[in-house]
């Protein structure tokens, strides 16, 4: 049974605790990183993108091209980067190219 609070929460206090309690928040940072990944590289790179998924702190990016695979492999930090800047915290600390 949930538990009910005398006080009255605000509706982004009331949702951060409803994530929080049903430990949702993983699944909500695998979808934030997907949509980053997606608008940060551009209908080129998304066109060869075949998966993208967040594990704990590593974004695993599946790409269709090895070319373009070796090409970003020389920008990871920087990319890394402007992924946590698009999110707004530290959520990506390792990026794997597949």
């Amino acid at each position: 049974m949930p538990k009910r609070h005398s006080e009255h929460l605000n509706l982004g206090e009331a949702l951060n605790e409803f994530l929080k309690e049903n430990r949702l928040q993983k699944g909500l940072d695998g979808v934030d990183a997907r949509e980053a990944w997606k608008n940060l590289m551009g209908n080129g790179v998304n066109n060869y993108t075949v998966s993208v998924e967040l594990k704990g702190e590593v974004l695993y990016v599946a790409l269709s091209s090895s070319v373009l695979r070796e090409e970003l492999s020389y920008g990871k930090t920087k990319i890394i980067t402007m992924l946590n800047e698009e999110l707004g915290r530290e959520l990506v600390k390792k990026l794997v190219l597949r």
